[in-house]
């Protein structure tokens, strides 16, 4: 007599398992037309010529695109933050068809417009490009959904969203290497 309420849970699993709820298996497809306009959108700024693709040595199928609005020449002296660094950066967020999704202009804990961050703790996009800013330089970054937030999204960013980041790293207050 035990065995049949836990034959019916077991029924009952496998029912909602098959019938796929709970399960994302689908955003793929859900996602179609956004992730293809989204990536003819990417193919076209990285022929474009006006970015330059940045490969990380410790993720060689990874890149963002990246073009600088200062004069590096002004900045070659300055710090570039380590993964463990902890940045400032003023910075604001769109996806591909120009619909803001965030920015650091709402905010004023750490100064003006500051986001006080470690650059580890960040998506991968700003981490490959915040390796190769200095501190002064103000850039545009195309970041791929590989490298963002991927096949799930975060809040008001859908699955499979390439995102555009206008950035500027403004100070690195604890330039920290490594604990020993």
């Amino acid at each position: 007599m035990r065995k049949l309420p836990s034959l019916f849970l077991l029924t009952l699993l496998a029912v909602v398992v098959a019938c796929g709820v709970g399960n994302n298996s689908n955003t793929w497809e859900e996602y179609a037309d956004w992730r293809e306009a989204n990536d003819a959108w990417l193919e076209m700024k990285e022929q474009s010529g006006f970015y330059r693709k940045i490969v990380p040595e410790w993720d060689k199928s990874g890149f963002v695109l990246i073009h600088y609005f200062n004069d590096r020449t002004k900045t070659i002296n300055n710090l570039s933050p380590l993964s463990t660094s902890t940045v400032d950066v003023k910075y604001h967020g769109r996806l591909y068809n120009d619909e803001p999704f965030d920015s650091s202009y709402l905010q004023t804990t750490y100064g003006d417009s500051i986001y006080r961050t470690q650059v580890n703790t960040v998506i991968n996009g700003w981490i490959v490009a915040l390796s190769d800013m200095r501190v002064g330089d103000t850039c545009e970054v195309i970041v791929p959904y590989r490298q963002g937030y991927g096949g799930n999204g975060s809040g008001s960013i859908k699955p499979y969203s390439h995102l555009i980041f206008g950035l500027k790293l403004v100070d690195i207050p604890y330039y920290e290497t490594s604990s020993k």
